[in-house]
């Protein structure tokens, strides 16, 4: 036995002692005053990386063939002859192809004016086609149909959750000292395990989480399987909605919550409380929440940045819709 083991509390009284018995008598009467009862934090397991990386670099190979593949130069000519059939008035000249080429290049910083350089040098050296002029390119992008349809022969689990998109290209100094406040956009979405966005909601920093969660679940009723939130949505509204639409349910309790009555939240509460948090997280899968929104959240922002550079509400809400659909694209070739 070592003194370094022993409290400094005892160590004056151990100076005094003499025998083996006195040392070890102290050394008891510290172990059972000092002993800590409380329960033990849950200890993550360490993450070991088991990915192929021959084939995670392929498919990032694959991502940045995608930003510049300009395929709508060979399909321009049956896309607008079927653009164009049956259209009344002045007829098409650009394919939609060629505006989802440079909607996607947009959000990865590219300005209308860059975009129409690339298209001009494209054409230039692969073409010759007709350049679009950048602020009918702007337009063109802006009224871009957004489809966020997930195809699925079964039911899903999905997650929702909800992030904030800026505004401004600047950090929270202008407002902070000198109170500046241009507001922010937030953005809900429903995502799926494999990463792809079902369904999405835009507003401002008012926009209700909740209310566009509820919304989003009464629209795509028939395809959810089971709905994971945070405690955010630990909500009566949420649970009956669910109950009532046959949906299961991983929504995180809050530790206050109350387990009185019969509705379908307090027997949710009854049975977190009854198992235990980590039992309740393994057999709701809770930990899947994560590929199904932050994970989503995640790939955006770093890919295509979480900065808002449109100017106008309806521009802005669409630009923050786009880097979620143009991230759906991608997960959709890689």
């Amino acid at each position: 036995m070592s003194i370094k083991t022993i409290h400094p509390q005892f160590a004056s009284l151990l100076t005094r002692s003499f025998g083996v018995d006195d040392i070890l008598s102290q050394y008891l009467k510290q172990q059972s005053l000092f002993k800590d009862d409380s329960p033990k934090k849950w200890i993550r397991k360490k993450y070991v990386d088991k990915r192929d990386w021959k084939v995670e670099k392929e498919k990032y190979f694959n991502r940045g063939e995608f930003y510049i593949n300009p395929v709508f130069i060979d399909t321009w000519r049956e896309e607008i002859k079927e653009m164009n059939a049956n259209k009344i008035g002045q007829p098409f000249v650009y394919p939609t192809s060629m505006i989802e080429f440079a909607g996607i290049l947009h959000e990865k910083s590219f300005s209308y004016r860059d975009l129409k350089g690339s298209l001009r040098a494209l054409s230039d050296r692969l073409g010759p086609f007709p350049v679009i002029s950048d602020s009918q390119l702007c337009r063109r992008v802006n009224a871009l149909d957004l489809d966020f349809e997930y195809e699925c022969k079964d039911k899903v689990d999905v997650g929702i959750d909800g992030t904030g998109n800026k505004v401004t290209n600047r950090g929270g100094w202008m407002r902070h000292k000198w109170k500046v406040k241009k507001g922010w956009v937030k953005v809900v979405i429903m995502g799926t395990l494999d990463g792809k966005t079902m369904d999405i909601r835009v507003g401002n920093e008012n926009l209700d989480e909740r209310k566009s969660a509820r919304g989003m679940i009464r629209k795509n009723k028939k395809k959810i399987k089971k709905v994971l939130m945070d405690g955010l949505h630990d909500v009566e509204d949420t649970f009956n909605l669910c109950n009532d639409l046959g949906i299961d349910t991983a929504i995180k309790i809050r530790k206050n919550a109350s387990e009185s009555g019969l509705s379908p939240r307090a027997k949710e509460v009854r049975l977190y409380k009854e198992i235990g948090h980590k039992q309740w997280v393994k057999e709701k899968g809770y930990g899947y929440r994560w590929p199904s929104s932050e994970g989503i959240f995640s790939g955006v922002k770093r890919i295509f940045g979480e900065n808002l550079n449109a100017k106008k509400k309806k521009p802005i809400y669409k630009q923050a819709k786009r880097k979620f659909w143009a991230y759906n694209k991608l997960m959709g070739i890689t």
